[in-house]
Order: C-alpha cells, then sequence, then structure tokens
C-alpha cells in the first residue's frame, strides 16, 4: 500500500504513544496499590512499552517478560540474543537476558529457573524500594508463583492495572486505532472479491491475510472465515471446504493490526451471482436488526446492565446458538468490558457504565438449525463524550438486505 501522510506522521510520532501508554500504567499502578509488577503476556508488555519480539512464540513460551516499577526503571527481560531489538525505546530503562521458564525454555530444569528468576526480581524490588511488597503477575508457570510466593511476596493480579488502563483510550491512540482499521478494511475488501464458487475457504481467507501482513498487520487471532452448512453453528474455523453457488460466507476480522491495535467487524456475504433465498434474507434482515437495535444503546454513561436489559429480543429458535455477549471492548486486544446478556433467573454480573474513550465492539448472530446456516454481523464503535462513532465502516452485501424492521 501506498504510505499516506497520515501514516508517516503516525509513524514518527510512535515513541509519544509509548510513552503516554506507559504513564497511563503507572498511573493504574499507583490507583490499584501495585508499587511493581512483572508481566509474562506480550501483548501486556507491548502495552506498556511498545516493545514487540516473536508475539505469537511469546504466547506459548514463558521466556521473555518486563519489570516495571510505579517510581522507578522499567526492565525489559528479552530472549537471549534479541537484546538489541528494544533498544533505543524511550520505555526501556534496561535490558537484560531472561530465563526460560518452562521445561523446554529452563533447559529441562523449570524448578531451577524458577527459583532464580524469583531470587533476581526479588533482589531488584529490594534495591529499588528497600522492601517486598504487593506485586502485579499475569499468566506466569505454576512454579515461578510458588517461588515469588516463598520469596515474600505478596502476589497480585495485573488485570487490576491493565484491564482499567487498556479499557479506555488514550487521545494518542485513537489516529492509531483509525488507521488499523482502515488497513484491516482495504484487506478485507480483497478477500470479498476474491469470494467466489470453486475457491476452499482457506485459499479466499488467505486474500485477507496477503495485505493485511503487507500493510504492517501483527497478526489474526483466530481462523473465523467459514461457508455454507459451516456457518450454522458459529465459531467453525475456516477449512479446506470448497465454497458454492448460494452459500452464504460469514468473516470476524480479529486482526491485530498495526501498531499492534485490534481490529474487529463482522460481515456475512453470498456467494456468487444468484439471488439470496428467502431464508437468507429472513436470517441476515434479523442479524442486521440485532445489530443496529443494540449499536443504538451504547451511549456514554449507559449502564452495562441497563444494555443487556434493554438489548434486542432474541426470537427463542434463535437463543440456543445466540452470540456469547452483546458486545465487548477492544484496544491492544479483547479488552473490558465483556458485556453479557441479561439472565432473569440471575443477578446481573457486570457493575458499571461505558465511559467516554472506550471502544466497544457490537455482535451479532443468527443461525438456525433447521436451515442449517447462519449469518454473523459486527460493528466497531468508538465512544465519546457526546454518543459514538462508527469506526467499521467498510460495507453490508446488499443483495442479503430487505430488513425486518
Amino acid at each position: 500500500m501506498t504510505e499516506s501522510q497520515d501514516s508517516k506522521a503516525l509513524e514518527a510520532g510512535r515513541h509519544d504513544l509509548y510513552r503516554a501508554r506507559l504513564a497511563r500504567t503507572r498511573d493504574c499502578m499507583r490507583r490499584a496499590g501495585i508499587p511493581a509488577l512483572v508481566v509474562l503476556d506480550p501483548v501486556n508488555v507491548g502495552y506498556a512499552t511498545g516493545a514487540r519480539n516473536m508475539t505469537i512464540f511469546a504466547m506459548r513460551t514463558p521466556a521473555r517478560y518486563l519489570l516495571l516499577f510505579a517510581e522507578g526503571p522499567s526492565i525489559l527481560f528479552d530472549y537471549f540474543g534479541c537484546e538489541h531489538l528494544a533498544r533505543g525505546l524511550p520505555t526501556i530503562d534496561e535490558i537484560r537476558p531472561a530465563k526460560g521458564l518452562c521445561f523446554i525454555s529452563s533447559g529441562g530444569d523449570p524448578a531451577g529457573a524458577a527459583e532464580a528468576f524469583a531470587a533476581e526480581i526479588a533482589s531488584l524490588v529490594r534495591a529499588q524500594s528497600g522492601g517486598l511488597g504487593a506485586l502485579g503477575i499475569d499468566r506466569f508457570p505454576f512454579r515461578v508463583v510458588e517461588a515469588l510466593k516463598a520469596e515474600g511476596f505478596a502476589l497480585r493480579d495485573s488485570d487490576e492495572v491493565f484491564c482499567p488502563a487498556r479499557a479506555v483510550k488514550l487521545p494518542i491512540e485513537l489516529p492509531y486505532m483509525w488507521e488499523a482499521m482502515r488497513r484491516v478494511e482495504a484487506a478485507a475488501a480483497d478477500m470479498e472479491a476474491a469470494i467466489r464458487p470453486g475457491r476452499r475457504e482457506d485459499e479466499i481467507w488467505a486474500e485477507f491475510q496477503r495485505p493485511f501482513i503487507a500493510a504492517e498487520g501483527h497478526y489474526v487471532a483466530t481462523r473465523l472465515m467459514q461457508s455454507g452448512p459451516r456457518t450454522f453453528p458459529y465459531f467453525q474455523e475456516c477449512d479446506s471446504r470448497v465454497v458454492e453457488a448460494g452459500d452464504l460466507v460469514c468473516f470476524d476480522s480479529d486482526a491485530c493490526g498495526y501498531e499492534g491495535y485490534a481490529v474487529d467487524f463482522s460481515r456475512s456475504y453470498l456467494v456468487g451471482d444468484g439471488a439470496a433465498s428467502d431464508g437468507q434474507k429472513r436470517l441476515y434482515g434479523l442479524a442486521r436488526e440485532q445489530l443496529e437495535w443494540n449499536v443504538a444503546l451504547i451511549e456514554p454513561g449507559a449502564a452495562y446492565r441497563d444494555i443487556a436489559e434493554q438489548a434486542w429480543r432474541v426470537p427463542e429458535e434463535h437463543q440456543e446458538s445466540r452470540y456469547y455477549c452483546i458486545g465487548h471492548g477492544l484496544g491492544v486486544a479483547g479488552e473490558f468490558p465483556n458485556i453479557p446478556h441479561a439472565r432473569p433467573d440471575a443477578p446481573y454480573p457486570l457493575a458499571g457504565a461505558v465511559e467516554p474513550g472506550m471502544v466497544i465492539c457490537v455482535e451479532s448472530y443468527i443461525g438456525s438449525a433447521a436451515e442449517g446456516q447462519g449469518v454473523k454481523l459486527e460493528q466497531q464503535l468508538l465512544v465519546t463524550e457526546s454518543g459514538t462513532e462508527l469506526m467499521s465502516l467498510i460495507g453490508f452485501d446488499q443483495r442479503l438486505e430487505s430488513r425486518m424492521v
């Protein structure tokens, strides 16, 4: 893709973005009463510092982590031989080689690696603060957690820091999210143009991946692109099925795009040049009605419970296969909140309300066991002081319109 002036400006300002997110993280640490945290999740590490390295590998291998003080340095422990990658980042004060903390990465001695890791972290914390107190952690292996406890730390969940930090976007983040959306929608348009009878699902989905990666996309979190009878029930990831004329195709972007910002919208398409069936139009019409009704409920100050109680009522025949939530937050990943459906037999579980600066994705899935197909739609919204802005502007398949309103 051709780099625009806006893209050049965003690239030039990325260190300011990283500084702002680090300051936000530290502010949330102070509010939570967590003076230090050590985190393994590459999404947490990337949010706090902008340091990125082998993200998918790091999601499954505990071999890279960050020690961050609310009042003190930021120390990145990077995968051995990768120390040079984060040099020059204004958010990193020191870089050290990380210890492998699982059976494989520790050389077959995870217990010994855990003890050495905990001793090093304790030494650094004592040197900074004079003693051990609360330490925020995320998903370290069991042995590591036990070793940190044995050193004397009072362990806290780092979600207490990162959930509020990432839920509400800073103004500096928003241009990067808009740019990520622009690039992902362009890739999705290429994929839509490639939908035709005789092609496999995975071939079609690959037409999304190529331009997405070429536009500095990081990774796609799921393979949610399915066709025909595989559109019901939902959550069937794309495979080698050959797409046929008259099929529905459901696509969910689930893409971690430019500068690590997630883009999440869903569309459903009709394959071939023929007309949609009455059943397809009925399902599509219900899905559009649900989507637009629930989008209208998202506004600053709206309580999650009120949204759920006022949400579009899914007809009984579609209840069993409905989407699991009304909507969810988005940022550098799926974020707080997940807005659950109301249940008449239980108190509503989620307190709080929508806040300006949140990005909320509203979900809709209407599937039919009788028809053996379903429709998936989703919109991404930015919550402002006065309402919402629709971020996902890519069009719908007009052949499936004829909505029930």
